[in-house]
């Protein structure tokens, strides 16, 4: 099935919905440069989860942990929203979905001018 044949798919069953939804996870964050936790070379295979994103390490050691998140969040601040953020944007303005709903937590969605995001895990910055 080529490309076009299947945007075109995608396109109609959008548009004829009366209730689309857009969800999201660790792809678009990666595409703009934010490494996955799991993936190849992701965060878990070069840091220790038990270390860094349990309250047990948080108590244990609350510096490493907030280095952890702050050097998280630079990445995500220094990032770039590809494409693919504002075509889902313009579907929301259009009205052709209801809502985005990720599980990434860098905040790029809104960045990128959503309104309806629901963030399944948080927000880094929150």
């Amino acid at each position: 099935m080529n490309n076009n044949r299947v945007f075109k798919e995608i396109a109609d069953k959008l548009m004829n919905s009366s209730y689309a939804v857009v969800f999201t996870g660790a792809g678009m964050s990666a595409e703009c440069g934010i490494p996955t936790f799991r993936g190849k070379n992701g965060l878990w295979s070069k840091y220790k989860p038990e270390e860094l994103a349990t309250p047990g390490a948080f108590k244990r050691n609350p510096i490493l942990v907030w280095k952890w998140y702050i050097m998280r969040m630079n990445m995500i601040l220094n990032s770039r929203i590809h494409k693919g953020y504002y075509i889902i944007s313009h579907w929301e303005d259009e009205d052709i979905i209801k809502y985005v709903i990720t599980q990434n937590i860098d905040g790029l969605h809104k960045k990128a001018g959503y309104k309806k995001v629901i963030e399944l895990h948080g927000n880094i910055f929150r």
